[in-house]
């Protein structure tokens, strides 16, 4: 089912990522992301691969797919944020808890999740890589 927002991107920043259903907001105002299914688990979807899902080992968290560069300064820079298992190691993925002052930061990798599996049309009408 198609996500439908009539606010920009840049609209839905500031908004708390205290539940699913904020991340699920904070993803309305992108293209083509759709709510769907990983392993069973509610997740958000792109061109039909994945951005974010709730298939985390701990319920008070998400995953979120960042490249693995991102990953590296995500966890160093916000531990009480970011995080990993050993599942995830070496994965462009990343463990985000709900609730922490990092609202627009996890907006700002969700964009960029859904410009890295965006077609150079859908990049061009988007805009430069958030």
């Amino acid at each position: 089912m198609p996500l439908a927002s009539p606010e920009p991107v840049a609209a839905r920043r500031g908004l708390s990522m205290k539940d699913w259903d904020a991340v699920v907001k904070a993803c309305a105002a992108l293209p083509g992301v759709e709510q769907g299914t990983s392993y069973g688990k509610p997740a958000l979807k792109f061109r039909g691969k994945t951005l974010a899902a709730t298939k985390a080992p701990d319920p008070d968290s998400f995953v979120l797919h960042v490249t693995t560069e991102d990953k590296e300064v995500l966890i160093a820079t916000e531990p009480a944020t970011f995080w990993q298992t050993d599942h995830y190691r070496g994965w462009p993925a990343i463990l985000v808890r709900y609730g922490h002052d990092a609202s627009d930061r996890i907006t700002l990798l969700l964009a960029r999740a859904w410009w890295d599996r965006a077609t150079k049309a859908q990049r061009l009408l988007f805009g430069p890589r958030p």
